[in-house]
């Protein structure tokens, strides 16, 4: 009898292990054979967001030297979890519905932390990182707690974005030189310059086949068009003491109606509705275009591909576009990135935190750089990248972004390394002086969470506004429609965040 209540007692703990199994897609093969001699103290699974990347053949996510090298410092056995990056927030959803959940979930939505705060589904980790954190407190700023503190506990860890933005405006100084052209600054420069690179054959081909502005689907790249207007899509900025959100504001509605006259006059791309980034990538190497808003590291990428191909071709920085009452810049990026939850019924939290303050610690330069003589190698004061291998151990971003934190005198080693030429950091320095700040900087707002997924509808009426789809006068229209549908609720709880905070002398 005794044998028999045994053998269903074992029959049980196999099938609770292939329902696992079955649920995280563990992969039993992923530990090579040093591994699975090695002992670990504590296994640990984690849900992360692959962030596009890939592994080189043969390795996957659980598989690779980048998490042996963590699971060996840290006598950590950590399963990885990697669902697709698409619907992303929605596999999460499942996760949580399901039961089942993993010792900790990378999460990019704070609304979506703050929906499960509300539900006491995650756990509070204050005394945790006190006792088993001290790179964590050491590292990440009381800036970035502050934006994981709800009802005065921290609910996550925060992963820092050391990059403050994005968008630096480029253009072919070939194409001025040839046409006698001066890098524009105003607005009207702009104008006069987009319009002779559309209409002036720069590149000498005798066909009407050049772009002078391009731009891509959901506005995306048009940051410093706004910026002349003093606003940028998406953010909250003061007027007369208080807050209001800048896509409902006359200046958006300027800076629809500048754009909407490039599109009129054929100086727009006219696919910039469903141009994607490859396809965005695609046109800059082919050498049709002449300027646009280019992320701070294409200078790397599609330019530095334009210029191989074209031995001619020159590109350069300009000043941002200045627009009628001296305003310029882009939208800044929030101070935190990520965030790194624990689900409230984890029995494995202290382990987790360890796990995270050995990324944020310990193992920060070996994960954010790459295996030293390996991936880069010391000369002196700075470091020489060997792009080859940098750009086969890109995945180790999986890991290392999990805790990004702010070391601006690495980035610049980091950057250099990677061809001054490029001038990234330059590019970084330029825009950090030309960021429009956005003055929410408070946690979401219980109608954030209600209605703001609806209301992100307007990015898409705007696209409709430029190619004339809709009137530029129905812009009122649609204000008043944001304002009842939401809006004006989102509005009252950020200003009474915002009378608070000011209130106490600032965030």
């Amino acid at each position: 009898m005794k044998s028999t209540k045994m053998y269903f007692s074992l029959l049980f703990a196999v099938m609770c292990a292939g329902f696992i199994v079955f649920l995280y897609g563990y992969n039993t093969n992923a530990l090579n054979d040093a591994e699975t001699d090695h002992f670990f103290e504590e296994r640990i699974s984690i849900v992360v967001n692959s962030l596009g990347m890939t592994f080189p053949e043969g390795l996957d996510e659980n598989n690779n030297p980048y998490l042996d090298y963590i699971k060996q410092n840290t006598q950590l056995d950590i399963e990885v979890i990697l669902p697709p990056s698409e619907g992303y927030e929605d596999k999460l959803n499942m996760i949580m519905a399901s039961g089942n959940y993993p010792d900790l979930i990378n999460v990019i939505n704070n609304v979506w932390v703050s929906n499960y705060v509300k539900q006491d589904a995650l756990m509070p980790l204050d005394d945790l990182i006190d006792r088993y954190g001290p790179a964590l407190k050491e590292a990440i700023p009381e800036e970035a707690w502050d934006k994981v503190r709800f009802n005065g506990s921290i609910y996550a860890v925060p992963s820092i974005n050391e990059v403050k933005g994005v968008e630096i405006m480029y253009a072919r100084k070939d194409w001025l030189d040839k046409l006698g052209l001066q890098p524009p600054q105003t607005l009207e420069e702009y104008y006069e310059v987009i319009k002779a690179f559309t209409l002036n054959d720069p590149d000498g081909n005798g066909l009407d086949d050049t772009i002078g502005l391009l731009m891509t689907e959901n506005l995306g790249r048009s940051a410093p068009f706004f910026g002349a207007y003093g606003v940028q899509l998406g953010q909250w900025t003061e007027r007369d003491g208080r807050l209001v959100y800048s896509d409902i504001l006359p200046e958006t509605k300027e800076a629809l109606a500048y754009l909407n006259t490039l599109y009129e006059e054929g100086l727009l791309d006219p696919e910039f509705p469903i141009n994607r980034n490859k396809s965005l990538e695609q046109k800059i190497v082919s050498g049709k275009v002449g300027l646009y808003s280019a992320t701070w590291y294409d200078t790397r990428g599609p330019i530095a591909l334009n210029k191989s191909r074209d031995p001619n071709a020159e590109w350069i920085p300009l000043a941002y576009p200045t627009g009628p009452k001296g305003h310029k810049g882009v939208y800044d990026r929030p101070i935190v990135r990520q965030y790194s939850v624990i689900p409230a019924n984890s029995n494995q939290a202290p382990a987790v935190i360890k796990f995270l303050n050995f990324i944020a610690g310990e193992g920060q330069q070996q994960l954010k750089l790459g295996f030293e003589n390996e991936v880069w190698q010391r000369d002196n004061e700075k470091i020489i990248t060997n792009f080859s291998e940098h750009d086969k151990h890109l995945y180790r971003g999986i890991y290392s972004s999990l805790v990004d934190v702010a070391v601006p005198e690495m980035v610049k080693l980091r950057l250099d390394s990677l061809g001054e030429h490029f001038q990234l950091y330059n590019n970084l320095q330029l825009i950090e002086q030309n960021l429009i700040q956005n003055e929410f900087t408070g946690l979401p707002m219980p109608a954030m969470g209600k209605f703001n997924h609806k209301l992100t509808e307007l990015v898409d009426i705007f696209t409709q506004i430029i190619v004339g789809v809709i009137p530029l006068n129905e812009f009122d229209h649609y204000v008043e429609w944001w304002r009842s549908e939401g809006g004006d609720e989102m509005t009252r709880e950020v200003n009474e965040w915002y009378d608070q905070t000011v209130g106490r002398g600032g965030p």
